[in-house]
C-alpha cells in the first residue's frame, strides 16, 4: 500500500494541464524517486475522474467505465509516494469523495489533498470561456447573470461553483484530514514570471530536487475577446449538425487550441468592472475562511484578491466585427488546411487499395490458382468430394497460428 497519496483535485485554470503534462511525461524519473503517477495515457487521471463522478461527457462515459477502480488499484500497489490530479474533481460530491479516499487507502495511507487556486477576477471570465469551448451558446452578459444569482440553481451555476468555490472544496474533501495535510497553492497574480506557479507546484509535491523535463507539450490556452465571440457563435450554427465527437477535435483542439488561441494580440477576454465589488466581497470572506482553518499555504493568500486589468474592457457579446473576421479567416484557413491533409490521406489510401486489389486480380490469372479453383468446383459437385473440402478447411483453421 502507497506510503502517502497526494491528490490533487483542481481548480480548473489554474495550471493544471500543464502540470498533468509535465507529471506524465516524467514517469520514468518519478518513478526512480519512489513517486508513481498512475498513467499509460495523458487524460488517464480526466477518465478516472469521470468515470468516479459518472458524469457524461461528449461520449468519453464508455472509455471512462472502471477507469477510477483501475488508478486506485495501481496507487495501493505502490510502495512510496502516488500522486492523483485532475482539475474536476474539484465538483466531487461527499459521497464520491469518501469513495474515492477510501479506494485510495485512506485512513491508513497518508492521503494529502492539494487545491490550486486562483483569482475570481480572472477565473470568472476563463470558465464562461471553458463552457464555450464546450459547445456552449450562452452569452457573457447572461453567463454572469447566473453565477451571481443566489439560488445557483442552473446547471451552469452548479458546476461553476462546485468547482470555484474554495471553502466549499474543502469542506467537501478535507473534512476527513487534518489542516496540515491540506495544501493551497496560488496561482501568483497577472505579470508575475510563469516559473512562479511551478516552483509552487514544485513544493507542493516534493519535486524540487528531481532533475525533470519542464517543456511542455500539452496546456488548455486562452482565447481572445474577439475570438471567444466566434466561437460561440460557430457553436450556434454547428451544434445542431456536429456530433460532440467530431466537435472536440475539430472545433476545440483544431481552431480553439491550435489556431485562434496563437492570435495574442487581440483584446483580452476580463472581467466587467461593475462585477469587481462583488468579486472582491466574495473572496475576502473566503481569504478569512482560509486563515481560521489553518491550511498549508503555498504561495501568498493575497494572490486570490484578483485585480481588475489596465487595458479598457472589451465585451465579447458586442466584440470589433473586423477582429472577429480576421479570427474567422484564420479558423477557415485552418479548416481547409486540414481538409486538404485528410483530402491525401484518402488520396493515398485509394491508392494503396487500388495496388490491392491490382494485387489479387492478378493472382486469380495465374495457372495455380485456376487449376485449384477448377479441383474446389469438381470436388464441390458431389456429396464425397464436400465432405473432403468440409476436412480441408477444418483443418486449415485449426493449424492457424493465434
Amino acid at each position: 500500500m502507497s506510503q502517502r497519496v497526494l491528490l490533487h483535485v483542481g481548480t480548473p485554470k489554474t495550471g493544471t494541464s500543464y502540470l498533468q503534462d509535465v507529471l506524465f511525461r516524467n514517469r520514468p524519473v518519478l518513478a526512480d524517486a519512489g513517486i508513481l503517477y498512475p498513467a499509460e495515457r495523458f487524460d488517464e487521471h480526466f477518465l478516472a475522474a469521470l468515470d468516479l463522478m459518472r458524469l457524461p461527457w461528449g461520449g468519453l462515459e464508455a472509455q471512462a467505465l472502471g477507469a477510477w477502480d483501475r488508478l486506485a488499484g495501481l496507487v495501493r500497489a505502490w510502495d512510496g509516494t502516488a500522486v492523483v490530479s485532475h482539475e474536476i474533481l474539484a465538483n466531487a460530491s461527499r459521497a464520491q469523495v469518501q469513495r474515492a479516499l477510501t479506494s485510495l487507502g485512506h485512513p491508513d495511507t497518508e492521503v494529502h489533498v492539494v487545491l490550486s487556486v486562483r483569482d475570481l477576477v480572472r477565473q470568472i471570465p476563463a470558465e464562461w470561456q471553458e463552457n464555450v469551448k464546450h459547445r456552449r451558446e450562452l452569452s457573457y452578459a447572461r453567463f454572469l447573470q447566473t453565477i451571481q444569482d443566489p439560488a445557483r440553481e442552473s446547471q451552469i451555476a452548479s458546476w461553476f461553483w462546485g468547482v470555484q468555490e474554495i471553502p466549499d472544496i474543502l469542506g467537501r474533501w478535507c473534512r476527513d484530514l487534518p489542516p496540515e495535510r491540506v495544501h493551497l497553492v496560488t496561482v501568483p497574480g497577472a505579470g508575475e514570471p510563469p516559473q512562479l506557479l511551478w516552483d509552487r507546484f514544485s513544493e507542493a509535491f516534493g519535486l524540487a530536487d528531481l532533475d525533470l523535463d519542464l517543456e511542455g507539450e500539452r496546456s488548455n490556452p486562452s482565447l481572445g475577446a474577439p475570438e471567444t465571440a466566434l466561437m460561440r457563435r460557430i457553436n450556434i450554427r454547428a451544434n445542431p449538425v456536429i456530433e460532440p465527437p467530431r466537435y472536440r477535435p475539430l472545433v476545440r483542439e483544431l481552431l480553439a487550441h491550435q489556431t485562434l488561441s496563437r492570435r495574442v494580440t487581440t483584446p483580452r477576454l476580463t472581467l466587467p468592472g461593475d462585477a469587481y465589488a462583488w468579486t472582491q466581497e466574495l473572496t475576502g470572506a473566503w481569504v478569512d475562511d482560509i486563515k481560521d482553518r489553518g491550511y498549508d499555504v503555498i504561495g501568498d493568500l493575497g494572490d486570490l484578491v484578483g485585480k481588475l486589468p489596465a487595458q479598457p474592457y472589451s465585451d465579447p457579446d458586442h466584440p470589433d466585427e473586423g477582429e472577429v473576421a480576421d479570427a474567422a479567416l484564420d479558423a477557415i484557413t485552418a479548416l481547409l488546411r486540414e481538409n486538404s491533409r485528410l483530402l491525401e490521406t484518402e488520396q493515398r489510401l485509394v491508392a494503396e487499395l487500388d495496388r490491392a486489389r491490382h494485387d489479387l486480380q492478378q493472382s486469380y490469372l495465374r495457372p495455380a490458382y485456376r487449376l485449384r479453383k477448377g479441383v474446389v468446383r469438381r470436388l464441390d459437385g458431389n456429396r464425397f468430394g464436400r465432405g473432403l473440402l468440409a476436412t480441408y478447411r477444418a483443418l486449415g483453421r485449426s493449424s492457424r497460428s493465434a
